[in-house]
C-alpha cells in the first residue's frame, strides 16, 4: 500500500514537472515569436523611413545649380521646365496664392482641346473651379473680364479665357516670380543647398488687375 502511494506519488511530480517544462517551452517559444515580429515591423519602419525621406531628396538633387540658375532668366524659362514649374508652385502654396499657376495651365490645356464637347466640359470647369463668384480656387480677375467671360460660357471657344489667363500669367511675372527669385526656395537652390522646411504665409489679395495693362501673353506651354 506504501510503495502504491509512493509510486502515485512519484508520478504525479513527474508528471508535474514535464508539464512544466512543456508550459515553460511554450513562454520561450512565444518570446521568441513576439522578439522577431518585433525585429520585423522596425525593419519595415525603418524601411518606410528611409523611402519617405530619400524619395523626396533625391527629387530635389534632380535640379543643379546651374539649372535653377537659368530660371532667373525669364518667367518663360521657369514655366518651360518641368521642375521650375514644380518649385514655383510650391512657392505659391507658401504665400496660399497657388491658384493662379494652377488656373494658367489649366487654360494652356484647355487651348489644346479638339472635340466641341470637350471645349464645353473643360470650360466650365474651369469656370466652376477659378472664374465664378465664391469659387473654390477663384481667381483674382477685375469685373469686366469675369462679366465677358460669364456671357461666353454658354458658348465657349478656345480663346474664351485668352484674357484672364493673360492678367494672371503677367501678375505672376511680375509679382509673384520676383518674390520668388529672392526666396529661400530659389535661394538655396542655386546655391546647391539641401530643402529647408518653408513658412505658410497668407498673401494680401488687395490689388487687382486695372493696374495691369491688357498683354496677350506669348506662352504657350504646357507640360
Amino acid at each position: 500500500m506504501c510503495e502504491s502511494k509512493e509510486k502515485i506519488f512519484f508520478k504525479l511530480i513527474h508528471g508535474t514537472g514535464k508539464e512544466e517544462t512543456s508550459k515553460e517551452a511554450k513562454i520561450r517559444a512565444k518570446e521568441k515569436r513576439n522578439r522577431l515580429s518585433l525585429l520585423v515591423e522596425k525593419a519595415e519602419l525603418h524601411e518606410e523611413t528611409h523611402s519617405s525621406r530619400s524619395g523626396p531628396l533625391a527629387k530635389e538633387t534632380s535640379v543643379s545649380p546651374e539649372e535653377a540658375v537659368k530660371w532667373g532668366e525669364s518667367f518663360d524659362k521657369l514655366l518651360s521646365h518641368r521642375d521650375g514649374l514644380d518649385v514655383f508652385t510650391r512657392f505659391l502654396k507658401t504665400e496660399f496664392s497657388e491658384e493662379n499657376i494652377e488656373f494658367w495651365i489649366a487654360c494652356e490645356d484647355f487651348k489644346k482641346s479638339k472635340e466641341p464637347q470637350q471645349i464645353i466640359l473643360k470650360a466650365k470647369a474651369i469656370y466652376k473651379k477659378f472664374i465664378q463668384n465664391d469659387a473654390p480656387k477663384e481667381v483674382n480677375l477685375d469685373f469686366y473680364t469675369k462679366e465677358i467671360i460669364s456671357k461666353s460660357i454658354i458658348h465657349p471657344t478656345l480663346h474664351i479665357f485668352d484674357a484672364a489667363q493673360s492678367k494672371v500669367y503677367q501678375l505672376m511675372e511680375q509679382d509673384s516670380y520676383t518674390r520668388f527669385l529672392k526666396s529661400d526656395i530659389y535661394l538655396d537652390l542655386i546655391e546647391g543647398r539641401p530643402r529647408r522646411p518653408t513658412n505658410l504665409r497668407r498673401r494680401s489679395r488687395s490689388f487687382t488687375y486695372n493696374e495691369f495693362q491688357d498683354v496677350k501673353s506669348d506662352v504657350a506651354i504646357w507640360l
